[in-house]
């Protein structure tokens, strides 16, 4: 049977708020399915919408969290880590800003805020089995990235012991999830020590080729690298387990490049759009992940320097809609076929 795109489906991630329909589960999926969404990707971490432990520890309260969502007429389609998993690894760069992802007892203490990210992503492995759900969005957070200039040059080694580690840490965190079946995707983004290709097979090699690292695609920082994003799923599609639909554009001029001189999202030569704002090429996409048989879910995952979140929301689902193929199930070409004789065959060619 042919495999086909699940989808559209939206990352709540960004719409989450103080007031009404994004302050709850119940409101903010019913709002998704008023836009036409089908699925809604649910952050782990915001108690609004679950409380990440007790989906751990109950079936019963995964089946109410689902309950929910099928009365608004969506599912989840996976869960976010991607706050945990950014701070499993934290560079001492970057503490203080990520001291605010976690929760105040552990602010200024290192090894208690990694503890917390480790246990909040094994959690994570068991609330996902217990919600059905065969694969969870993170990150691989970063120990090296600060040095991903080689300027001044590197000492030897400094980029291999951080990916040793990076694998010493996120071992047993992989195989709590290979124990309840579900598949870790991480977003290859930069700021983490995973941000392309290349670095990603790092990581992968890190931890000994493990079948449950993987990827959730998303081909907006790709745009912003200058990537081939195509080719990529060329190389990578076995691997891709999650699918981000977001827009990019990359605009160089006199002034900035890839770096984009420091500037704001609105000034940036390469920034995210709203769906179909920017460069992507969607419709290649969509053929590449269908052509490798990918049947996970399409979701929007809204950033956007200039459109609202509510024009990008509302445009996102008939956009997602519209490139999801159809997988056919027969050869155009089947009505020219005559069936199989051997012996035909054989006479074709010559073949005595």
């Amino acid at each position: 049977m042919a495999k086909n795109i699940k989808g559209p489906a939206i990352f709540l991630a960004q719409f989450a708020g103080d007031a009404a329909p994004f302050n709850a589960l119940p409101t903010i999926a019913e709002w998704a399915s008023d836009l036409g969404y089908s699925g809604v990707q649910v952050p782990s971490g915001e108690p609004k919408f679950m409380d990440l432990a007790r989906a751990a520890s109950s079936k019963t309260y995964c089946d109410e969290l689902k309950g929910v969502c099928a009365e608004a007429g969506v599912e989840i389609t996976e869960l976010s880590t991607h706050i945990q998993g950014q701070l499993v690894a934290v560079h001492p760069a970057y503490d203080a800003q990520f001291d605010g992802f976690a929760p105040p007892q552990v602010h200024g203490n290192r090894k208690a805020r990694q503890e917390w990210a480790i246990e909040q992503m094994k959690l994570a492995a068991k609330a996902s089995r217990n919600l059905g759900l065969d694969a969870c969005v993170s990150f691989t957070g970063s120990l090296a990235f600060p040095y991903l200039y080689p300027w001044p040059q590197r000492p030897a080694g400094l980029v291999e012991e951080a990916f040793a580690e990076l694998g010493r840490l996120w071992k047993p965190i992989h195989d709590a999830y290979d124990e309840q079946g579900v598949d870790l995707a991480f977003e290859l983004h930069p700021g983490e020590d995973t941000f392309d290709g290349a670095t990603f097979e790092m990581f992968l090699d890190a931890l000994g080729g493990h079948k449950r690292c993987n990827i959730n695609y998303d081909p907006s920082h790709f745009v912003l690298q200058q990537l081939d994003y195509l080719a990529f799923i060329d190389i990578y599609h076995e691997r891709i387990k999650a699918f981000h639909v977001k827009d990019a554009e990359f605009n160089p001029t006199g002034r900035q490049g890839v770096y984009s001189g420091y500037q704001g999202w609105v000034n940036r030569a390469g920034r995210f759009r709203s769906l179909g704002d920017g460069q992507v090429d969607f419709g290649g996409i969509f053929s590449k992940l269908a052509q490798y048989g990918y049947d996970s879910w399409a979701v929007l995952e809204w950033e956007c320097a200039i459109k609202s979140a509510e024009q990008g929301a509302a445009e996102g689902a008939p956009f997602i809609a519209h490139h999801i193929i159809e997988v056919t199930e027969k050869a155009f070409d089947d009505f020219a076929g005559s069936g199989t004789d051997r012996a035909a065959l054989r006479k074709m060619m010559g073949i005595d």
